[in-house]
């Protein structure tokens, strides 16, 4: 528990003796919590130097998110940039007649905010037990025009979601609802394998409703063609947050429209 009493002499050498240890052990690299995150390797942090790390945690400010709870919403001051360092973040718009469109989701390694415009263009929400990095907008602003770096890697997760975003409009304009749900499961594989972790069991951090509202279907549509493509063979529903791809082959040439 930390404690915000003032330390004794004895406490404050022992305290200065455990950051000069620290920063011993490792001379190239400041003490920040950079240094152990586990996102850091597929994230746009990954080719910053040592100083433009340190540069970069001291305008950040961790942030845990409890599930289903908001971020941000629409239309709200872009104050601040994420980045997602665990958990899942659904990201969405609301149409004018009430319903919700579901435009993507976020995972570890991903930045969230990344807009031109002085408000947000959507709304966001922790779909798990999340944890963010959280940056003053102007603040980050100011020092990409010092660290090319990083200008580079969210130019290039920028260009990631247009295509993302045309993949989304070719999933709903032009694929069958079976082809939808089939092609949703093997990006989420294929997602994970990207971030080091198994790609098979598939996991759902999200339930049927967001799925169907990022597909563009009803729930009873989604949990039908689930249902179907167990039955099949084709896979197998371990929970309601588990998939097993039993013939990634068959599911591959479902998706492609074969």
């Amino acid at each position: 528990m930390l404690s915000l009493a003032r330390p004794g002499p004895a406490g404050a050498a022992l305290s200065r003796f455990s950051l000069a240890a620290r920063a011993a052990a490792h001379p190239l690299h400041l003490v920040h919590p950079c240094d152990a995150c586990k996102a850091r390797e597929f994230s746009a942090c990954a080719p910053l130097t040592s100083s433009e790390q340190a540069r970069l945690a001291a305008i950040m400010r961790t942030v845990d998110v409890e599930p289903h709870r908001s971020i941000f919403n629409e239309a709200d001051p872009a104050e601040y940039v994420y980045n997602v360092t665990e958990g899942t973040v659904k990201i969405y718009k609301l149409l004018g007649d009430g319903r919700r469109q579901v435009t993507g989701f976020l995972f570890a390694g991903d930045f969230l905010g990344l807009i031109h415009n002085e408000a947000y263009a959507y709304s966001a929400e922790a779909l798990a037990p999340t944890k963010l990095c959280r940056f003053p907008r102007r603040k980050l602003e100011a020092l990409l025009d010092e660290t090319p770096n990083l200008e580079q890697q969210l130019l290039a997760m920028a260009s990631h979601e247009l295509a993302a975003a045309q993949d989304q409009m070719m999933l709903l304009g032009r694929k069958s609802a079976r082809e939808r749900v089939v092609s949703f499961i093997l990006m989420l594989s294929n997602s994970a394998a990207r971030r080091g972790r198994p790609g098979d069991p598939v996991v759902l951090p999200m339930n049927r409703s967001d799925i169907a509202d990022y597909l563009g279907l009803t729930v009873e549509t989604v949990s039908r063609t689930f249902t179907r493509l167990r039955k099949q063979g084709l896979i197998e529903l371990l929970d309601e947050k588990r998939i097993r791809l039993s013939k990634r082959q068959a599911l591959q040439e479902i998706a492609d429209g074969f």
